[in-house]
């Protein structure tokens, strides 16, 4: 008997959750079960689910019976709880391998930590078939079982960040690893954080954010805060200001969950909307003066900056092979940096005047 199968949206940041990256089952045996091997048993019931990645879930620690981990021959027994996360079946998308550039800051065998580029979309999806970053990979990691498998629509990837957003992505060069790596951004365990340029100051410089986010009853392609509950999933971000600059402050935001649009979601939600960001109102002079020379200021800086002021600095997590923590850091991207740099002098020349 399944009692409640069903599917988590794990994406960070995603562009939109179309082609989520994995899925969670949560199956509880009937009591007329006979003994059988769960492999066995998993493959009949999970549609498109090879046995063969079944067993590499069960490998990488993701096949838990009443909350333990087991291996692929283990006997299932009558009322049994059995939840699973695996990758969701892949879809009708040809990958091209191109050669595009990757600013890489670390790879082994195992793993590799690519600082992505704000313009670039993370996979292919309807409306953008080439000049991903799956198309980039699949070129420099052709030679690897898991970027030749042609099941794989989105080899290698456990997380995702918008196309607009730059910063930290990891991916995984096997298929074990891929397995590991997923299981902890499941389970909230990977330490994320972000910097950002929002509208406003802030009376608190620390806080909280919990929220629901959901897509809009009004506009799917927008990402509402459901404070009541009623609609979306739970969504906890942390933040913290690092430096005030009049009308806009830098902030720092650490993802305790990973929704579609979290960060920009949760900024607009308390009034705070990322910096030039189209989507949620950032593009608007929310805060400042009605002087003309202030409103060429904020257009110069929008300019300067042709996209959400959002970038994925650092990402910490268990390396899923040595079992070693490992944390990477990025910089800021010259757009931002300029930008802030540029509110700076404008603060400066203010309190001067």
């Amino acid at each position: 008997m399944v009692e409640n199968s069903k599917t988590e949206n794990n994406n960070i940041e995603a562009d939109d959750d179309q082609n989520e990256l994995y899925e969670h089952h949560h199956i509880v045996v009937d009591k007329g079960q006979t003994s059988i091997r769960i492999d066995k048993f998993l493959v009949d019931r999970i549609e498109n689910a090879s046995r063969n990645k079944i067993q590499l879930s069960a490998n990488a620690g993701n096949i838990l019976v009443n909350d333990i981990s087991v291996k692929s021959n283990y006997k299932i027994k009558p009322n049994d709880v059995i939840s699973i996360v695996m990758a969701y079946p892949p879809r009708d998308i040809e990958i091209v391998p191109q050669d595009i550039p990757l600013n890489i800051l670390f790879e082994d065998d195992d793993i590799l930590i690519v600082n992505k580029e704000a313009g670039m979309v993370v996979h292919p999806s309807f409306g953008h078939y080439t000049d991903t970053l799956v198309n980039a990979l699949a070129f420099h990691l052709k030679d690897l079982p898991l970027f030749q498998d042609a099941s794989e629509v989105r080899p290698g990837l456990v997380h995702r960040i918008d196309k607009n957003t730059s910063g930290i992505l990891v991916i995984a060069k096997t298929e074990i690893a891929k397995k590991k790596l997923a299981k902890q951004f499941f389970d909230h365990t990977i330490e994320r954080k972000y910097i950002s340029l929002v509208w406003g100051s802030f009376d608190e410089k620390k806080g909280t954010i919990i929220g629901n986010i959901g897509r809009s009853l009004k506009n799917r392609k927008i990402m509402t805060v459901f404070p009541n509950e009623e609609f979306g999933k739970h969504a906890v971000t942390h933040y913290k200001v690092i430096e005030e600059l009049g009308y806009v402050s830098l902030i720092e935001c650490q993802l305790e969950t990973g929704r579609t649009h979290q960060i920009r979601a949760h900024m607009k939600f308390i009034g705070h909307p990322v910096f030039n960001d189209e989507t949620y109102g950032g593009n608007e002079i929310i805060k400042g003066t009605t002087f003309t020379k202030y409103k060429q200021f904020v257009q110069n800086c929008f300019k300067l900056l042709p996209r959400h002021a959002l970038h994925a600095k650092s990402l910490g997590f268990i390396h899923p092979v040595t079992n070693e923590y490992v944390f990477f850091d990025s910089e800021l991207p010259d757009d931002m940096t300029q930008t802030i740099d540029k509110w700076r002098k404008y603060i400066v020349n203010r309190n001067e005047s």
